[in-house]
């Protein structure tokens, strides 16, 4: 029976973390885009959930109801967040080959 090779998995953890970095540094690029109110107003999110820009159409903006703008500003966040983290959870699934499903790839 062979032992326990304790450097052949900290060198397989090396590895599994300059990938990790890497994936990390490829997220910044990828943009996706969440829209609400019929696409009145989309935010775009790069692949580290940060919010690169908010474009909010003219028509979208009355005084009288800034509460529905307010709404709508948060749920095209939330829903360029969630595109963004099902890539995220992708690529982190197959870096790690499926062993840490429910890990997020560390933001910097």
């Amino acid at each position: 029976m062979k032992g326990f090779d304790m450097k052949s998995l900290m060198r397989e953890a090396e590895k599994m973390q300059k990938e990790i970095e890497k994936q990390r540094t490829e997220l910044e690029q990828v943009l996706v885009e969440g829209s609400s109110g019929g696409g009145m107003v989309k935010v775009s999110v790069n692949g580290n959930m940060k919010i690169q820009s908010i474009k909010i159409d003219k028509e979208a903006v009355n005084p009288a109801e800034v509460d529905i703008l307010e709404d709508m500003i948060l749920s095209a966040i939330h829903n360029a967040v969630q595109k963004a983290e099902e890539i995220s959870n992708a690529e982190m699934s197959r870096v790690t080959g499926g062993l840490l499903p429910n890990m997020k790839l560390p933001n910097k």
